[in-house]
């Protein structure tokens, strides 16, 4: 028995269409409120004009009706539950997808629901600052939830970075991508948001290789903490991107009866670049944890140096208190103690013995 997502426009009952219906209690959410954009694609062209979602639909449903090709996209931001569930009930949206886009953090995964396909994917923004050391935060993530049925695609974006419009308005001006339909859509959300994977790693080893240069350098002091700063940071890109990699793949393998075979093949070109995206950062994780043992050595290595020195002027210091705490006994028999230049013969041998001692520790680089 065909699902309710693939009856032909005219077969469809009206549970639909009285969910669009002005009249319907939906209208009373200000969905409006979380709508960034809501657009209607039309043989290659977006319409013109603005539209609620409801009437989004209804417009993609008369275009159906007269045989043309047609999906709407809808753009939301931070929804609540009321604004979610409105969008849901027009669109026939599952409800488990649907608190997965209220509630948001959720691992990158691909979902089917008959005829719909869910999509969670990661943003991630590369935050500037001065140097590893001074910063708090070098990576924060945001989420893209994406709705894609066979005449609509709904995105959901948490976080404030990762915005779309550019996304859009690239895809507006293409209409070789608008002919492949809304999972076209999905596409070009996908590729935008890995390559942002790639950017962000780029800037990521800068850090790093200026990190390396610090610890191996013989004059600085190194900052265990900022490398972990740092390692902490690479963990959360590696959480983000990794995970997306199985849902890439599923996409191409196991929704043929959805997804084109063209739209297939652009997704093919983003799976190659999230896994190089992943490579790089499971790379980077494995030199910070070098980096971590080498910065130990480092740390080893000087306090080990700082032991000698203080050790060098221990034993330096040795010598005059241990002559000074003899003499300072007051015993008459003492050798030179009422001779006339004994006091400063004693100086004299202080300054002597103290002085080969110096000699000595800094030719054996003690000091």
């Amino acid at each position: 028995m065909p699902s309710f997502r693939q009856l032909p426009p005219s077969l469809r009952p009206n549970v639909r269409s009285k969910t669009a219906h002005p009249d319907s209690a939906s209208i009373h959410v200000p969905v409006a409120r979380a709508m960034v954009d809501c657009a209607v694609y039309c043989q290659g062209t977006r319409l013109p004009g603005k539209y609620t979602h409801a009437a989004a639909l209804n417009k993609v449903h008369e275009l159906e009706a007269e045989g043309k090709d047609a999906f709407a996209w809808i753009g939301l931001h931070g929804p609540d539950e009321r604004q979610m569930q409105a969008v849901a009930d027009v669109f026939g949206l599952h409800p488990l997808a649907v608190e997965d886009a209220v509630h948001a953090h959720q691992r990158p995964k691909l979902e089917r629901y008959d005829g719909t396909l869910f999509l969670v994917l990661k943003t991630v923004n590369y935050v500037e600052h001065e140097s590893v050391a001074l910063a708090r935060e070098i990576v924060e993530t945001g989420e893209i939830m994406i709705f894609v049925g066979q005449d609509f695609v709904v995105t959901v974006r948490h976080g404030e970075h990762g915005g779309l419009a550019g996304v859009r308005k690239k895809f507006d001006a293409s209409p070789a991508s608008l002919n492949l339909g809304p999972y076209a859509v999905m596409h070009a959300i996908a590729d935008h948001v890995v390559d942002s994977y790639l950017d962000v790693t780029d800037l990521i080893e800068t850090d790093i290789d200026a990190m390396e240069e610090d610890i191996f350098s013989p004059t600085s002091k190194t900052n265990i903490e900022c490398i972990y700063l740092l390692k902490r940071e690479v963990v959360e890109l590696r959480r983000a991107v990794a995970p997306l990699t199985v849902g890439l793949q599923r996409i191409g393998t196991d929704h043929n009866d959805l997804i084109s075979t063209e739209v297939r093949r652009y997704m093919s070109d983003v799976l190659d670049h999230n896994i190089q995206a992943s490579d790089r950062i499971a790379s980077y994780d494995e030199m910070l944890s070098s980096l971590v043992q080498a910065a130990a050595g480092k740390v080893a290595m000087q306090q080990n140096i700082d032991m000698r020195k203080i050790s060098a002027y221990v034993a330096i210091a040795a010598v005059p208190t241990a002559m000074a705490g003899i003499y300072g006994m007051n015993f008459d028999n003492m050798p030179e103690l009422h001779w006339t230049y004994g006091y400063p013969a004693v100086l004299l041998v202080m300054v002597i013995v103290c002085a080969l001692l110096f000699r000595a520790f800094r030719r054996n680089h003690w000091l």
